[in-house]
């Protein structure tokens, strides 16, 4: 992999932190800000394994709220729901 140098500024005490985890763990800053900055992507595509959870995004209006939805389960399921903690 091709390096390239990079620039940041960062509080003085994060870089004194980071420098002593990284002797501790047997690294350096610029491996912990790689494996860091590696990782992005993959945040990014938590949703990628679970098509279910895909197919449902967006099938709700912008402007439900979580008593649009309570009102439902009780519509749906009537006493049952009722008596459970919504908190």
């Amino acid at each position: 992999m091709e390096m390239t140098k990079l620039t940041i500024r960062i509080p003085a005490k994060v870089l004194e932190r980071a420098k002593a985890y990284a002797e501790t763990n047997e690294t350096s800053v610029t491996q912990l800000i790689t494996q860091y900055l590696i990782q992005l992507p993959r945040q990014e595509s938590y949703l990628k394994d679970a098509p279910i959870v895909q197919r449902l995004v967006g099938t709700l209006p912008p402007e439900a709220s979580i008593e649009d939805y309570h009102r439902y389960l009780e519509e749906k399921y009537g006493d049952a729901f009722a008596s459970t903690d919504r908190s």
